[in-house]
């Protein structure tokens, strides 16, 4: 019997490592088609009349994002390897961009929730008063002015740098970045409601009982019954409090206890998907009911209208403590939009 050369193997060997790799591309490509439809899904399912904000700006642009890496790892993919602009593009190009845009994404958890509580914080205090066409413009160039920013210090990095060039020596391995920003955000908005929740559990349990639904200005609504013997006014936090987790957990409560498995876990996902549209409306809702918790005594919705949220209806939170007959007003319907 006749050993095999060193050419055959080496042969075999470059054929292996190259279905390797392109087992790995498509299982890419895959993971990137799923993400950008779960986004065209989350965005067709928001409420349509919601505020303008910094969040919903950039929750487009993020989609946009999305789609713009499945259109390149598309091409890249089905090329396999072409010139461009005198630049040559080879599968290993595929495995380049998901790394760079792993760890923009990856450093984008901050300063997303910096400026979305500030955004916050100026709408509802109405310090600042933009024409709508001006508002918008100021969104759309902050969103651009952050992509920018982010990149430029992910390109410039020179750890991040030796990182990827490390792997242009090794091209069949592709490591993607975890992100410690999401973790230590996630960890803390559960560690809140949970906080919250045990601050107020007898009360959220006494709520969720004597809850009632019903319809109001055409919306489906949850209401809670309201005591004219009650001590407390529409500027009690410890009154609202388990009527924002009653609402908030309605709507995110799978999300909440998909994020406590995963910290419990401590299952690592790659920055690229881990940055999505859900989560950011989950912190978009988180930061939403904190706002108004603690401006609480600023509210006056005879004048004032909430901000829209994109997936939860805070109002529902404060109707009953202004219209105190809603129950003859409105006839009790069975479906639950909160």
């Amino acid at each position: 019997m006749t050993a095999p050369s060193s050419e055959n193997c080496s042969f075999q060997y470059q054929f292996r490592q190259a279905n390797q790799s392109l087992d790995g591309n498509c299982l890419l490509f895959l993971i990137i088609l799923g993400k950008v439809l779960l986004n065209i899904l989350t965005l067709g399912m928001r409420r349509k009349n919601t505020s303008h904000n910094f969040m919903e700006y950039f929750c487009f642009s993020l989609a946009f994002t999305d789609l713009l890496l499945l259109v390149n790892i598309s091409i890249i993919y089905y090329f396999r390897d072409f010139v461009l602009l005198g630049i040559r593009f080879t599968k290993y190009h595929i495995c380049l961009f998901t790394q760079i845009i792993s760890f923009t994404y990856g450093f984008l958890h901050y300063p997303v929730f910096l400026i979305a509580c500030i955004d916050y914080y100026l709408n509802f205090s109405k310090t600042t008063k933009l024409a709508l066409k001006c508002q918008k413009l100021f969104y759309f160039f902050t969103v651009i002015l952050i992509w920018i920013s982010v990149l430029a210090y992910v390109l410039g990095d020179p750890g991040i740098y030796q990182s990827l060039k490390a792997q242009s020596v090794y091209a069949y391995h592709c490591p993607f970045y975890i992100s410690i920003q999401s973790y230590w955000l996630s960890f803390s908005m559960v560690v809140i409601l949970f906080m919250a929740f045990i601050t107020s559990w007898s009360e959220v349990i006494a709520l969720v009982q004597a809850v009632k639904m019903t319809s109001y200005m055409n919306e489906t609504i949850l209401y809670f019954p309201f005591s004219s013997h009650s001590s407390y006014t529409l500027s009690s936090k410890k009154t609202l409090l388990p009527k924002f987790i009653i609402c908030f957990l309605g709507t995110w409560l799978p999300f909440v206890l998909l994020q406590v498995i995963i910290l419990l876990l401590k299952v690592q996902i790659p920055a690229y998907i881990e940055m999505n549209i859900p989560w950011l409306y989950f912190v978009n809702s988180f930061l939403n009911a904190t706002v108004y918790w603690f401006n609480c005594h600023k509210l006056n919705l005879r004048d004032v209208a909430l901000p829209a949220d994109p997936f939860v209806n805070w109002k529902c939170c404060f109707i009953p403590l202004t219209i105190h007959n809603l129950e003859q007003i409105e006839k009790p319907i069975s479906i639950i939009i909160c």
